[in-house]
This record gives C-alpha cells, structure tokens and sequence, in this order.
C-alpha cells in the first residue's frame, strides 16, 4: 500500500526538468570536446562525452535504487551518513589525490571521487533530522541556532583544509535554509553588509572605505543624538562600526596573507579585468567573447570556434555555459536559465506542501545548493564572480557532482512521494 502510494505521487515534472538538463548537458560537453578536423564519436571513452554518459547510467541506477529504498531509511541514517561523509573529508586530506593545487580527490584507477560534492547532499540530511527535533528553535542562539551553525561549519572546515575554497562556499547556501525555518533577519544583513564592505574595499581602498564608514557612524550617531533616541544605541553604533571598520583595514591581510595568489588574482581580476589579461584574466575574457559571439541564436550545434579550438580553458567542465551561449546563443542560453529557474521554482513549491519538517528542510536545501551553484556558476562564466571552480549542475563534465546532484534531488522527489505518509512536526 505505502509503496503503490509512493508511486503516484511521484513527482513526474522534476524528474522531466532533471532528464532534460542531464541530456542537455550531455550534448553540450560533446560539442565542447569535438574536433571537426579528427570527428570522434558521442559514445567514444577517448572523449569526455563518453565517459560522461558512464556517469549518466550510473546516475540512473542511482535514482531507480533511491525510488525503492524505504522513505524512512534517510531520516534513520541521515547522522551516519553524515559521519561516514566527514570521515572521507579526513582521508582525503591523508590519502587524497592533488590536482590543481587541491587535495581532493580519491583516485581508484581512472575513477576520481571527490567527497566534498557528496558533503552538500549528507549535510542536507543531517541538518534537516536536526531541525526536525521539536525542541530545536532556529530563531534563538540558544535555542539550536549556534548548533546548527556547527554542524554547517564541520564540512566547511574540512573542505577548507583541502584548498578547495569554491566547494566551501557553496556551504552558505545552507545559510538561505536557515532563513526559511526562522533565523533573525539581522544575520542575513550583516552578511549583506561584510560582503559590501569587501567589495568596497576592493575597488576602492581599504582605507578609503574605513574612512566613509567612519564618516556613515558619525553621521549615524549625530542623528542619534539630534533626534534624542535611546543613547545606549551610540553604543550599539560605535561596537558595530568598530567591527566594520577592523573588517575593512584587514582586508588586505586576507588578500596578502591568508589567500594563495591565484585565489587573490582572481578576485582583482574581477574588480580590474585588465589586470592580467593574459593570466588569470584570459579565462573569463574568452568565455565572454565566446557567450557574445553566439549572438541571438548561436553559430550551431558543433560549429562554435571559441570553445571547439580550446581558446576557454576548461570548458567541458566549469565552463560549460560558454558553449550553450556560442552554438545556441541568447535563445539557448535563455532556456538553460529557465531551466534552472524552473528547478528551482518547482523544489520550493514542493518544499511548502510537505508535512513532515525533515522533508522541508530537506526541500529548501536542495533548492539551495542547486540555487548557489547556478549563481556562481553562471557568474564566472560572464566575469561578474571570481573563478572558483564550481560546476554546472546536470550540465558539467564530472561522474561526482553528476551523482551528488542526482542523490540530493532524488532524495527529496523520494520523500515528496510519501509526503502523506511522513510525520507532521512543522
């Protein structure tokens, strides 16, 4: 009965959206890699194209054994897994695989698996059995906040300790969850605000902008006192634009001190793109002429020159937007956005309607992962973000992000099946 139950209401749309994007993908890493003077076929393991489509199948099974496991198993085994998970973020720092400066990988053969991809989906699962505690109050510190905070900053750490500083990031979409199920508005701004201060320091002078925020907490104090609020916030001001203003001056301790200059180039590359156009500056430079030269409706399928004659470094992987926008131009880049939207869109519908409050924390996690991997991803790719490594969901070559991607979404159509049968706590 449970199961025929689980059946029906399986949710046929986003399992439309995520097949589409899948086989979208596909053809486009394919166009990404061929070479028209040496044509090779699709299904050729010579080519990325065919090793992907290995991932594809894999990824498959992964969805068909997600459908027939038990809905419960994810809520009974969402701490173990989520141990399990930090255990292989340890041992890859012991026994992992460097690549591109990264210790990141496990590398069996020609297979390399990379743990932090499957981190987002078990930190999904243990936030959402922690938050699923009735006792657990997200809008006090004390009250699970603080806790909730600590298991996100676990995973962080560990990817961190890897130099994988674009996989760590991603780690904030958790923050837009919290959002969601309570925390005080107040910490969503004073991120806002910490984020505008780095890029006012950044394109201006770090002690420029220690200089106008001085001037803005004057300012805001002669008001308090013109207009004869309540005196102990002078106080509040002075402490908040202390910290601001210790923020601002240590910034280039950040840059100059903590960050390794590839990562600190590629951030003044997007305040300067002329900075090193030729270094770090040329991968966003012909990623852009080659999303520009598609025009309206794009050169055609496998008949782009940007990314076919290797002028965009990595683009059959984090680039892989630049290709859609070459061969199919603003209309295909346009569908691949809605696409995304529509993904999006459709996890945070099915997130309101669950019962159970493990299945809509769940619900809004996903959505935001995906959410900030698009974001980023897309941002790179038209110079408006650092280049950090982050992949396109369904669309990147990669077999670890491709499953990754499929557990997290198929977790969530599994649990939206028996939303009727799941334990309302909400």
């Amino acid at each position: 009965m449970r199961e025929s139950t689980g059946k029906r209401n399986i949710d046929w749309l986003t399992i439309f959206l995520y097949t589409t994007m899948v086989v979208v993908g596909w053809l486009n890493i394919y166009a990404a890699v061929y070479q028209p003077d040496a044509p090779t076929s699709i299904f050729s393991l010579s080519l990325n194209s065919g090793k992907q489509l290995m991932w594809i199948g894999g990824a498959f099974i992964i969805a068909i054994s997600i459908m027939l496991i038990d809905f419960k198993f994810f809520n009974t085994f969402a701490y173990p897994i989520f141990g399990v998970t930090l255990i292989a973020l340890l041992g890859v720092l012991v026994i992992g695989h460097s690549a591109g400066g990264n210790t990141s990988w496990f590398k069996l053969g020609f297979i390399r698996i990379q743990p932090s991809e499957f981190a987002k989906y078990a930190l999904a699962l243990a936030l959402a059995k922690y938050i699923d505690n009735p006792t657990v109050r997200i809008d006090k510190w004390t009250g699970g906040l603080l806790q909730a905070f600590a298991i996100i900053g676990m995973p962080t750490v560990l990817v961190l300790l890897q130099k994988d500083t674009g996989s760590a990031m991603v780690f904030s979409a958790f923050f837009l969850m919290l959002y969601r199920e309570g925390m005080p508005q107040y910490i969503m701004l004073l991120g806002l605000w910490f984020v505008f201060l780095f890029v006012t320091a950044l394109v201006t002078d770090s002690f420029i902008a220690g200089m106008i925020l001085l001037t803005l907490g004057i300012l805001a104090i002669i008001f308090v006192i013109y207009t004869k609020k309540n005196k102990s916030l002078i106080f509040m001001i002075c402490m908040f634009g202390g910290v601001s203003f210790l923020f601002t001056e240590g910034i280039d301790y950040i840059l100059y001190d903590i960050m390794r200059p590839h990562q600190r180039k590629r951030i003044e590359v997007l305040v300067n793109p002329n900075i090193d156009p030729l270094g770090v500056g040329y991968q966003v430079t012909q990623s852009k002429i080659a999303i520009g030269s598609g025009g309206l409706l794009g050169k055609g399928f496998l008949e782009g020159t940007q990314t076919k004659f290797n002028f965009v470094p990595e683009q059959s992987t984090d680039f892989i937007f630049c290709t859609i926008g070459e061969e199919h131009g603003w209309i295909g880049s346009m569908v691949t956005i809605g696409l995304f939207t529509a993904l999006i869109i459709r996890l945070i519908i099915l997130s309101e309607r669950q019962k159970s409050r493990f299945a809509r924390v769940y619900g809004y996690s996903a959505a935001s992962i995906f959410f900030i991997h698009f974001m980023i991803n897309m941002g790179m790719t038209i110079g408006i973000f650092p280049v950090i490594g982050i992949p396109l969901p369904f669309f990147s070559y990669g077999g670890s992000s491709l499953w990754a991607f499929t557990l997290l979404l198929f977790t969530f159509i599994k649990l939206d099946s028996h939303r009727s049968q799941m334990l309302s706590r909400a």
